[in-house]
């Protein structure tokens, strides 16, 4: 924010003439959000209503042909003899049928804004458009301009002629900010060509007065120039677009007149939050750290919660008996797979050991199955 207490007051023709007490309300706090918010409702507040044609879509004769024909209960045009007798009429999914919900001229155009909240958005614009770098940083051409706020002598309001307006912007060093918004200007694209604004361009300084003697005649129709009292000062002037850094022209007289604006018995001016904004150094001072609390270690590392079901110590924290038990138990199970395991093993040495005799059991048996010769010359019954 701005922090000079002077501000120097430039004659017509560029000099520095004087000098003038800087406005308390430019070094109120800027709060970009509170601008856009503002700005963003306000601009909201001149549209006009609009609607479509209440009859739109809905000018056919066309009733439902009702169930057991076959076809959708959508409303039908009458008649025969054309291909429109019969197609579907009034909704929203039928041609030349009316919209989804049509727009009403009732819609709620404009916003309401809560009064704080504007003059705090004004007053961040201008405190905001004391600050060179933020007037440069919306694209103001003020490189030729030897300070901002840029003051010029009351002599101001009183030219007539926009000659004469040239020579005051050029003697100042800010005609290259007008010619850049002329430069600037093209043809908009969209349906709003028809529609009486045809052509678009960039907003050059402002001028800031507080008698009208004549300064509005010479300014107004310099491309990109717009005027302003300063008893009305309009944010979408002062922060066009909801952005800040508008290059603003004061009179001495309007300059002035802010402090009676604001202040003492005028509108309050915003306080800041914060005096410093370092808040690692405050956080960091002596000051700070002298009545803090110790910094805490690191934090007591827990152990993972072990489950009693599964754990034999968990359990024995809860139930000695039970935890003994349990161990008594895993170990008769142990011995019991050993043994297990030693029978296993015996049967199996027994069974490897039978294999031996398998072979010559098999050739005994198949010995033993032949049949003999006894019989060959048949049975020798009752001979001796």
């Amino acid at each position: 924010m701005a922090a000079r207490p002077l501000v120097s007051v430039f004659s017509l023709e560029g000099a520095k003439c004087g000098e003038t007490t800087l406005p308390v309300v430019m070094t109120a706090p800027m709060r970009p959000d509170i601008v856009q918010f503002v700005h963003t409702n306000m601009n909201k507040n001149h549209r006009q209503a609009y609607s479509v044609s209440p009859w739109a879509g809905k000018r056919a004769t066309a009733t439902s042909w009702g169930t057991g024909r076959a076809v959708a209960r959508i409303p039908r045009v009458g008649g025969g003899g054309t291909s429109r007798s019969g197609q579907g009429a009034y909704g929203n999914m039928c041609r030349g049928g009316r919209m989804f919900a049509p727009t009403k001229t009732w819609r709620r155009w404009h916003r309401k804004i809560n009064i704080s909240q504007k003059r705090y958005a004004v007053a961040s614009a201008l405190a905001a458009s004391a600050v060179p770098a933020l007037v440069m940083a919306r694209g103001h051409k003020i490189d030729d301009v030897p300070e901002i706020p840029l003051v010029i002598e009351n002599e101001l309001e009183s030219k007539k002629k926009t000659s004469e307006a040239k020579d005051i912007l050029s003697a100042i060093g800010a005609l290259a900010d007008v010619e850049k918004a002329a430069d600037s200007k093209k043809i908009r694209a969209g349906k709003g060509k028809a529609r009486n604004r045809k052509y678009v361009l960039r907003r050059g300084p402002l001028i800031i007065y507080k008698t009208n003697d004549g300064v509005e005649r010479a300014f107004r129709n310099l491309p990109g120039v717009e005027l302003c009292c300063v008893d009305r000062l309009n944010l979408l002037q002062l922060a066009p677009g909801g952005h800040m850094g508008r290059f603003c022209i004061w009179s001495q007289a309007a300059l002035d007149e802010l402090n009676i604006i604001y202040g003492a018995e005028g509108k309050d001016i915003p306080s800041d939050l914060m005096a410093n904004a370092d808040l690692a150094r405050i956080i960091n001072s002596d000051e700070i750290q002298s009545v803090l609390n110790p910094a805490k270690r690191a934090n007591k590392v827990y152990l993972r919660k072990k489950n009693p079901l599964v754990s034999i110590k968990a359990l024995a924290k809860l139930d000695p008996y039970a935890a003994a038990a349990r161990a008594s138990e895993q170990r008769a199970e142990a011995a019991r797979k050993d043994s297990r395991a030693a029978n296993l093993k015996k049967k199996r040495d027994v069974a490897k050991s039978k294999l031996q005799y398998r072979a010559a059991g098999k050739a005994y048996y198949e010995k033993v199955s032949k049949q003999g010769d006894v019989c060959s010359e048949g049975f020798m019954v009752g001979k001796i």
